[in-house]
Formats: C-alpha cells, structure tokens, sequence
C-alpha cells in the first residue's frame, strides 16, 4: 500500500489546523503577566464549558429536549455527581455512572 502525496500535504494541514489553535495561545499567554482578575475569571471557564456540555449531552437528543420522566441520562446522573462531589475520584466517579445507567436500564 503506497501513501499519496495528496495524503500526506492533508495530514500536515489537518495537524497543523488542530495544532496551531492549541498550541499559540499558550506560547502567548505564557509570556504575558496577567492581571489577578482575569486569572480569578478565566478559573471559571474549565468548569463552564464541561457544564454546557454536559447539560448538552444529558438534556438533548438529536436536536431536541428529552422529556424528564423519559430521560435516563438525567437520572443516572444525580448519583455520579453525587460520586464526583463527595469521592473527587475519577474512578468512583465513572463507575458509578456506570453502574446507575446499568441499573435504570435494568429496571
């Protein structure tokens, strides 16, 4: 099996399309001093972004809400936050997601 140079020129540009985004504000703001408000505000965006997510993932279903009574997701989640806040684990965290969607499915 014999790579075209067409694959490889797309693979460079993909790599460098993904690369540059991440890798440039990081070169850049590592050189800048910044001000404690905006390190006190940019703390926050981490947490932010994985809530719309997250709430993304749970709340939605191709485009559309999903009804609470019918949502599995929204109750399986209720007992892996619970696992997240009290253990701060990843591990007890997951597999007890796991282990509620097991279980309400189950059911």
């Amino acid at each position: 099996m014999e790579i075209s140079s067409e694959f490889i020129w797309l693979l460079i540009g993909v790599s460098l399309a993904t690369l540059i985004p991440r890798v440039l504000p990081m070169v850049l703001f590592s050189r800048i001093n910044m001000p404690g408000w905006l390190l006190a505000f940019l703390r926050y965006v981490p947490i932010a972004v994985m809530t719309a997510l997250l709430a993304q993932s749970v709340l939605t279903e191709d485009e559309a809400w999903i009804p609470v009574q019918d949502n599995l997701n929204l109750l399986a989640l209720v007992p892996t936050l619970l696992a997240a806040v009290l253990t701060r684990s990843l591990l007890i965290t997951v597999l007890t997601g796991i282990g509620a969607m097991f279980l309400l499915q189950w059911l």
